[in-house]
């Protein structure tokens, strides 16, 4: 993926919100042949995250805010995405709809790894603590499958509910 591609990717945002979002410098870098999808953080605000992947043979991208953590004592989430389980390591992410939906404030959440590292806690490339993968009799390849299939089932809900 190239900066051009993610930027024009989003669904949820409008080109020039797009063309100023903050874009990892580091795309050269990243471990391709593990990931599923570009996921990340926007460093300049916290709130804020991205993911983009493959949508019916094209790119498409979701902007998410991250309300901020209640205070006190962490307990232990599970992702939505890839089901592993953490510490204060999952977030409620809320993705405004695309189109007109999105602009009425209509939008959508899901419980993600608040890294955006699903692909690599799946493939045991990431460790979230012990007790964080329940054990399951899925071969590795049938649980990257169920990831790839939460992530573009929720992306496609967010671009198919702003198409009505």
């Amino acid at each position: 993926m190239t900066e051009p591609e993610i930027r024009a990717a989003f669904v949820n945002r409008t080109k020039g919100e797009a063309k100023r979002l903050h874009v990892p410098r580091d795309l050269a870098d990243r471990p391709w042949p593990d990931l599923d999808y570009l996921g990340w953080r926007d460093p300049q605000a916290p709130d804020r995250a991205y993911l983009v992947t493959e949508l019916d043979g094209r790119l498409a991208g979701v902007a998410l805010r991250s309300p901020a953590a209640p205070s006190g004592q962490a307990r232990r989430s599970m992702c939505s995405m890839c089901l592993t389980t953490h510490t204060g390591g999952v977030s409620l992410m809320v993705a405004p709809l695309a189109g007109r939906a999105g602009q009425q404030g209509n939008s959508v959440g899901v419980y993600l790894c608040s890294d955006l590292a699903c692909s690599l806690y799946v493939r045991g490339l990431r460790s979230a603590g012990p007790g964080a993968r329940l054990h399951e009799s899925l071969t590795l390849e049938e649980k990257i499958a169920r990831t790839v299939g939460n992530v573009t089932g929720f992306v496609a809900n967010v671009a198919r509910d702003g198409r009505r």
